[in-house]
């Protein structure tokens, strides 16, 4: 492991395991998906969080369908039921926890920012237990609670589309994150649940009200796990100035999402791009915002990436750059893993 193990805000590798019929052993070299151990360990990943999310059934729409004059517009996705996003949730999370024993040590499932710091140290692959959208959860709280005593450690309130609990921008370019109502009061009421058993908040996919809403409840840090700026790339999905202000201000943080849609300035799916594209949106927060605020998020498993970048071994190609264009040791290593650590050591209990 090198002095910047990279500990990353999000990744879908679980679910590309799960859906696929005969998925590759996580621990063997694979040429398909993002991640698997042997490449992360020569890319120098240390882990990151490991999303839980419950896809719609049978709904499949493509961005070319919803063209308009500047862009596109992706309606979003009807509610799912808690009792299936709930069984979906249990069947992913032990995947996770399978991963665990079979890893001979090699992948562990963090808790404490102890643990985590352990395995950065001794170049274990940590893995914190992630729900991105809590269609899961019951508004009595009695499976937060339950996944909560199992490891969960953060959750995203939304994905893009409404639930009990508030609602996620769609995926619009070019377009304001104000897109729809805020928190319901179900919606609240889980932020404060949230802060009192210390599981993080991840405030990507949801619209500004309901970022908003987030704001004035916790008295956590704000975090936005795997979004980037609006300023440079206007899609829905990014956050504002002002939104990055209210996450410097908690002492929070945004991890860098590596998709390209949210790196272009034209909002466009071409991978045929530089990875310049990934340090202009982590400078742009450095310099106008701070380098403790900016992290990195790549959404590996879930989006495509620059194609430089290909997968989880191109890593060392995105450190050799920022390293060319000024960042220095101790700003490398904040943004590679130091930020994420202070941030979950202000939140977790």
């Amino acid at each position: 492991m090198t002095n910047f193990p990279i500990f990353d805000g999000h990744n879908d590798t679980l679910l590309r395991q799960h859906m696929s019929d005969d998925p590759p052993s996580f621990f063997s070299e694979s040429s398909t998906g993002y991640i698997d151990l042997p490449r992360a360990k020569q890319g120098g990943f240390g882990g990151g969080f490991f999303a839980v999310y419950t896809p719609n059934e049978n709904y499949e729409v493509e961005p070319e369908d919803y063209l308009t004059e500047e862009g596109y517009d992706v309606p979003l996705p009807p509610p799912i039921s808690q009792r299936n996003a709930l069984a979906f949730t249990n069947a992913m999370a032990a995947r996770l926890f399978k991963l665990e024993s079979e890893a001979n040590g090699q992948l562990k499932v963090v808790r404490t920012t102890k643990d985590l710091n352990f395995c950065l140290e001794n170049d274990i692959l940590a893995g914190i237990f992630h729900i991105e959208g809590a269609e899961a959860i019951d508004t009595n709280f009695d499976a937060l609670h339950i996944l909560y005593q199992a490891g969960l450690r953060s959750l995203g309130i939304v994905w893009s589309r409404p639930n009990a609990y508030g609602e996620g921008v769609p995926f619009r370019y070019p377009s304001s994150p104000d897109t729809g109502a805020g928190l319901t009061e179900s919606g609240k009421s889980l932020v404060r649940e949230c802060n009192q058993l210390g599981i993080m908040i991840d405030n990507t996919h949801l619209n500004e009200k309901g970022f908003w809403d987030v704001a004035n409840l916790t008295d956590a840090p704000l975090v936005a796990t795997h979004s980037n700026a609006h300023t440079l790339s206007p899609i829905a999905r990014n956050l504002t100035d002002k939104q990055l202000d209210a996450i410097t201000e908690s002492n929070g943080v945004a991890g860098i999402n590596y998709a390209v849609n949210m790196l272009r300035e034209d909002g466009g799916l071409g991978t045929d791009i530089s990875l310049d594209e990934i340090v202009r949106h982590i400078d742009y927060i450095a310099e106008n915002f701070g380098v403790d605020h900016v992290a990195l998020g790549s959404d590996f498993d879930g989006t495509t990436v620059p194609d430089p970048l290909k997968d989880v071994t191109g890593l060392p190609k995105l450190l050799d750059l920022l390293k060319a264009h000024g960042f220095h040791d101790n700003e490398l290593q904040k943004i590679t893993h130091g930020n994420w650590l202070r941030v979950l050591q202000d939140t977790w209990k």
